[in-house]
């Protein structure tokens, strides 16, 4: 107890009650003045970022920030894996543009997200992860549920922290935030030992300064360099504008699709670029590389001048850079410099958002002669169109052909990896690239499912097609729980083949049909599965039932589950055989034996 003139402080737990006496009166106002934890100034911090979710799972070490959240603004949503956490995160990032939280306890918890966050990092996706830690004194020691996730995690992050001072929570978090969704956005972890959230937060604000002396970021672009770039399609017959994940990111759909009209070229787009410019488009060549459309890839070949759009000339579209786009001037315009020069030399580059850069790009270029080139891409498309045959049983291409007439491309869709994942990006035209969402760079199976919750959490209102292979559901289907729970109407289509379709592809055209650990025989009944759940099941086993089902599907008010049982041996075509350039592309089933690839599957 501590007097001090009138005033009397009495300290009972973590509560200070405050007695005012004054002279002429006996009566007593009495006030209350709650201390904060770290959880707590962790929570309030985060209510002042605008978090509208949390996905995470509890665990001893994050038990003060699971109460912490006990009568907050923010949703927790308790996931069944977090590994399901950080792909609802992501998803619902890639959705709305904003952030997604992730709570975690210590140990297996925190190593339990690795996977998502590597899958965040490598499509540079922002997500916070919040991970419980054991108490600082016992760092090291190997305590019960310890894992060093600031080491483990150091490769696949774009920052993290590990908070050794409970007043130095706020300071963290806003430099998180500001991390993750500024510049080349990624994952960013924060490590939070149990002692510093249980401790008194004493700080003097919740919004202190930030203490970031090097990271800079480039916005706007050099002048200098844009003009050189502009300079560069002066005179050329056949340019060729290449839309990637960054142009997306940077929301530069409409200063592309200006750039593109201005300089009458054809766009193509790479897996993680689609929809920025509407693949509906007549100017859009749609997908190019590995799988992509023929047409896009006879256009490679052939340009004179490529802009590739924050795109990073990966090895899906570029398997040989000596032979990628001989002859042509390469054009490259990326946010992060370490992506200038890492895989292709370009004649002219330039760093910066991709928006802004292309914006003032516009202001500088001349109308091309196209016209020739625009009509030897029309003959691309019709010589070479994309086509399916339902002649020996339903066939995923049709399954998908069918959503698209149905959905209009409006839909968000989002894919889990393996064919079903190519053909889902052959055949469902993007016209927004917030709507489509799929592991790129990180090639996650079991990303789909969990990802198509997160957009359905932050866009509440929009059709959500989680385009699934029978592989990769399986992996987080557990998942299903967290969808029948929060009522999220997503429509999971799950292309039932029974195999690991795009390994067993492989297996057949490059190591003689030798299959080998790809056969999934014995796969659940999915429809009892859903309904296990208490969600609706629609079944399509015939090319007659595809429009009335999915239909049926799309109708329905809630989730619903759709297993479509596909053809178990339909290749993926075209395909350019990993390392190789697109010269090489195989447009038709091969008749003769293939040479084994030299890069990964």
């Amino acid at each position: 107890m501590l007097l001090c003139g009138f005033f009397k402080f009495e300290k009972s737990g973590s509560d200070f009650t405050m007695t005012v006496k004054k002279a002429k009166s006996k009566k007593k106002t009495v006030a209350k003045v709650k201390e904060l934890t770290g959880a707590e100034a962790l929570v309030k911090c985060l209510e002042d970022f605008g978090v509208e979710y949390i996905w995470g799972l509890s665990g001893g070490a994050a038990i003060p920030i699971f109460d912490a959240l006990v009568g907050s603004k923010i949703k927790l949503v308790l996931v069944r894996h977090e590994q399901g956490a950080t792909h609802i995160a992501d998803g619902y990032a890639r959705a709305t543009g904003k952030p997604g939280v992730v709570l975690v306890t210590s140990g297996p918890g925190a190593t339990n997200t690795v996977t998502g966050i590597m899958t965040a990092n490598m499509d540079s996706i922002p997500m916070i992860v919040l991970t419980g830690q054991t108490i600082s004194p016992m760092l090291g020691k190997d305590a019960f549920q310890e894992s060093d996730i600031f080491g483990i995690t150091m490769p696949v992050v774009k920052h993290s922290y590990l908070v050794k001072k409970t007043n130095d929570i706020p300071r963290v978090i806003k430099e998180a935030f500001h991390i993750t969704n500024t510049g080349r956005p990624g994952p960013v972890l924060i490590d939070l030992p149990k002692d510093i959230t249980s401790a008194p937060f004493t700080g003097k604000s919740l919004n202190p300064s930030m203490d970031l002396p090097g990271y800079k970021i480039a916005s706007k672009g050099n002048l200098s360099d844009i003009k050189k770039m502009a300079k560069m399609f002066k005179g050329a017959k056949r340019p060729l504008l290449l839309v990637g994940h960054g142009a997306v990111l940077s929301r530069a759909g409409d200063a592309v699709a200006k750039l593109a009209r201005k300089l009458n070229s054809p766009v193509t787009n790479t897996l993680l670029g689609k929809g920025e410019f509407p693949e509906t488009d007549p100017l859009s060549l749609g997908m190019l590389g590995m799988h992509g459309t023929a047409y896009a890839n006879k256009a490679l070949t052939r340009c004179d001048v490529i802009c590739s759009i924050g795109s990073r000339w990966d090895d899906r579209i570029n398997g040989d850079t000596k032979k990628f786009c001989v002859g042509a001037k390469k054009l490259h315009i990326d946010i992060d410099p370490a992506e200038i020069k890492k895989i292709v030399q370009p004649d002219a580059s330039c760093v910066g958002d991709a928006r802004l850069i292309v914006e003032e790009l516009v202001k500088f270029v001349e109308p091309c002669d196209t016209k020739e080139w625009l009509d030897e891409c029309k003959f691309y498309k019709k010589e070479f169109p994309l086509k399916f045959d339902n002649k020996k049983g339903l066939t995923a291409q049709y399954v998908l052909h069918e959503l698209q007439n149905l959905t209009k491309g409006k839909a968000i869709i989002s894919t889990d990896v393996g064919q079903h994942q190519m053909w889902s990006a052959q055949f469902n035209f993007s016209i927004k690239g917030q709507k489509w969402l799929s592991s790129g760079g990180a090639g996650t199976m079991g990303y789909g499912f969990p990802a198509a919750l997160g957009a359905q959490f932050g866009c509440p209102k929009d059709l959500v097609v989680a385009v699934v292979g029978d592989g990769g559901f399986q992996m987080t289907l557990c998942e299903l729980a967290t969808m029948a729970i929060n009522k999220l109407p997503v429509k999971v289509l799950i292309l039932d083949n029974k195999y690991l379709g795009m390994v067993r592809q492989w297996q057949e055209l490059f190591f003689d049909n030798r299959y080998s650990g790809v056969d999934l025989e014995g796969n659940p009944d999915f429809i009892k599965l859903a309904d296990a759940y208490g969600i609706k099941g629609v079944h399509i086993d015939k090319v007659s039932q595809v429009n009335k089902r999915l239909k049926e599907a799309i109708d329905y008010k809630g989730p619903v589950v759709i297993h479509a049982e596909i053809l178990k041996e339909d290749n993926v075509f075209p395909m350019i055989p990993a390392g190789k350039s697109a010269y090489e592309m195989i447009i038709e089933p091969p008749t003769t034996k293939l040479e084994k690839p030299t890069g990964s599957t």
